[in-house]
């Protein structure tokens, strides 16, 4: 028998009502005294008080105020902060809270039921919910660096939500709510929740996340057609040096503004965002090569990529 359209709203609702019972006694008011007063959303990830954060809603704070869910108000401090992928860990001094069950963002679809919970505008445990609009965007943090795997939705945010959850029908974070594109509507964004436990666990360990990093600014530039051909270059792009860091890997080793990066050891190099992702903490005081155009020549350059401090 086929259900009822009542029936199926019902089913919804219980849906959402499950999940945001599961999910809120988690999610916290973050509060943020800085350069200028501002504000978001959290949740407790472990019961002695680490809360998962953006890293946007407490970069350069001076002073941190939590609110939990029994309206309780402790001050809190930054245990980490990475802005290359908007997330960031906070710690409370307390024992025995409510902690979140995390997800597995692998497993999501589009189409599927999601619940928004956080506090816009400073109303507390606002819930949204809406579905998975698309799976592996890519958008570009604070810092520059572009964040892959980002989860689309349609469920509600609005400035005060960044930070919070995105939950599935089972009460599960899979996101970590992070962006919205003003002035659209129904386009929303959340770090996968893969990415933020990875994340959070090398802020709790070390503080920061290492990556490498070479020194050179540069941009996507066409190559030649004939200078492909003649060297038999898969890829249609490089990237332009267009400034070298003073004292930096790239400096150190006389590479020239106007030189086009085309590989990094056998990978090629298509655009400055791939070269970000290739530059992982692997690659720091390793032993690289460089292929480069330099005018019509086509250079190896041996290089050893240092550590973002």
């Amino acid at each position: 028998m086929l259900e009822t359209e009542e029936q199926l709203f019902d089913a919804y609702s219980r849906a959402v009502v499950t999940a945001t019972q599961r999910i809120s006694p988690s999610v916290v008011n973050i509060d943020v005294r800085g350069p200028v007063r501002g504000g978001g959303s959290g949740f407790i990830f472990t019961a002695n008080g680490y809360i998962i954060t953006n890293s946007h809603v407490v970069h350069n704070a001076t002073r941190i105020e939590v609110t939990l869910a029994d309206g309780r108000k402790l001050p809190a401090d930054v245990v980490g902060d990475d802005p290359h992928t908007d997330v960031a860990v906070i710690r409370v001094l307390e024992d025995h809270l409510s902690q979140a069950l995390l997800g597995d963002s692998q497993s999501i679809q589009p189409g599927q039921l999601v619940v928004a919970i956080g506090n816009p505008y400073g109303f507390q445990a606002t819930v949204t919910a809406g579905v998975v609009s698309a799976l592996g965007r890519s958008l570009r943090s604070q810092s520059g660096r572009l964040i892959d795997g980002v989860i689309q939705t349609d469920a509600a945010l609005n400035p005060g939500n960044s930070g919070g959850p995105l939950v599935n029908s089972r009460g599960e974070i899979i996101g970590v709510n992070t962006a919205i594109i003003l002035p659209a509507q129904g386009i929303c964004f959340a770090i996968p929740i893969n990415t933020a436990k990875y994340v959070a666990g090398e802020l709790i360990r070390r503080g920061k996340i290492r990556r490498a990093y070479l020194g050179v600014a540069g941009q996507d530039v066409p190559v030649h057609q004939r200078l492909r051909r003649y060297y038999g270059l898969s890829q249609e792009k490089g990237i332009l040096i267009i400034g070298l860091e003073k004292k930096s890997p790239a400096d150190d080793v006389n590479l020239l503004e106007g030189d086009i990066i085309i590989r990094l050891n056998d990978m090629p190099v298509p655009g400055v965002d791939e070269l970000h992702r290739f530059l992982t903490e692997e690659f720091i005081g390793r032993a690289s090569t460089l292929t480069i155009l330099r005018g019509t020549e086509k250079r190896d350059v041996a290089i050893v990529p240092g550590e973002i401090v």
